[in-house]
């Protein structure tokens, strides 16, 4: 199981890779991002996409997918208050391949809960040697030796 002291400043963790199905990428953005680029090939070709492309939120959610299978799913994750930064730095089309990490920026445990610890990470998604996704959030995590 996964606890704070597993954690450290520095660690890289891989969250492996997938690649994006067109279907259920349709079926996120009909659901929660219906802008034309996400759901119409046409469209997507006339906007500065260049074709049909994902929603960011549905590239975050690839992201939090991969997160929870590799990480949060055997730990001991008490959540997270928030993060502060968000990119979408590059296009996600149908087919493309993208591989996932996580890198752990901070840890300290909390001064008003010593048994919590407090983990800033920098999630990324990239597709190849391109960066296509990154943000900035703090995890939870109780502490072993709590």
């Amino acid at each position: 199981m996964i606890a704070f002291e597993d954690l450290p400043a520095g660690r890289i963790i891989p969250l492996g890779e997938l690649t994006v199905d067109r279907d259920d990428m349709l079926d996120f953005a009909k659901k929660f991002d219906p802008q034309p680029f996400h759901l119409d090939e046409q469209a997507g070709k006339n906007s500065i996409f260049g074709g049909l492309s994902a929603s960011g939120w549905y590239t975050a959610s690839l992201w939090m997918r991969r997160w929870v299978d590799e990480v949060l799913a055997d730990s001991t994750s008490q959540g997270s208050p928030g993060g502060r930064e968000l990119s979408w730095l590059a296009p996600v089309y149908p087919g493309d391949t993208l591989t996932f990490e996580a890198k752990v920026l901070t840890a300290r445990l909390s001064k008003k809960r010593p048994e919590l610890g407090l983990v800033e990470f920098e999630g990324t998604a990239s597709r190849g040697d391109e960066l296509v996704y990154r943000f900035v959030a703090t995890g939870m995590f109780t502490s072993r030796n709590a």
